[in-house]
């Protein structure tokens, strides 16, 4: 594994780490398929205000850059990734045999530098094309 894999490794499981002490619980870790990956996949309990307390089904991309100039960790899931994301849940729900109803939510973990931030619902659902 080359240096760079190794430490993008090393910021994934501080990802997963920091979530799963957020609460929420890991069902996948790099998930991938001819769509693409998706970093982390996991299920949260949310409160809905019509349905009361649901389980969401979380897709988590997890972005790492050295300090935030050029708009930071955040800023590199653009529209591109996005789609690619949404692509690769429907493929994952599809797989699954997860309805187009069941709850889901797009998450970023952005970490910059050495701080890490947890963006949930960072981006919509994007109907693939």
């Amino acid at each position: 594994m080359n240096n760079q894999r190794q430490q993008g490794a090393a910021y994934e499981e501080a990802a997963l780490r920091f979530l799963q002490a957020g609460g929420l619980w890991i069902t996948e870790h790099n998930y991938r398929c001819h769509f693409g990956e998706i970093d982390i996949i996991g299920t949260e309990e949310e409160e809905h205000p019509v349905f009361g307390r649901q389980k969401v089904i979380v897709f988590v991309e997890v972005k790492y850059r050295k300090d935030e100039r050029m708009g930071g960790a955040l800023a590199a899931v653009g529209s591109a990734k996005q789609k690619t994301i949404c692509k690769v849940a429907d493929y994952y729900r599809m797989q699954h045999h997860l309805s187009e109803f069941d709850p889901m939510r797009f998450d970023v973990v952005a970490i910059d530098g050495d701080r890490i931030k947890w963006i949930k619902d960072a981006f919509p659902y994007q109907r693939g094309r």
